[in-house]
């Protein structure tokens, strides 16, 4: 994936964060282990980017 697309990506994963912590908050969320899977594909996403920017 080039630089943009992770940033897109990394865009989408902490919108989607966002709306999972705020469906958490009002009970409305069927499955509260998704929100640690948003945050650990978040995290593997900046390790991503973060390892291009050195090369």
């Amino acid at each position: 994936m080039s630089a943009a697309e992770l940033e897109a990506k990394l865009a989408d994963l902490k919108k989607d964060l966002f709306f999972l912590r705020m469906q958490h908050a009002t009970n409305q969320l069927d499955n509260p282990l998704k929100i640690n899977l948003v945050k650990k594909d978040i995290a593997r996403i900046k390790t991503i980017i973060r390892e291009k920017s050195a090369n």
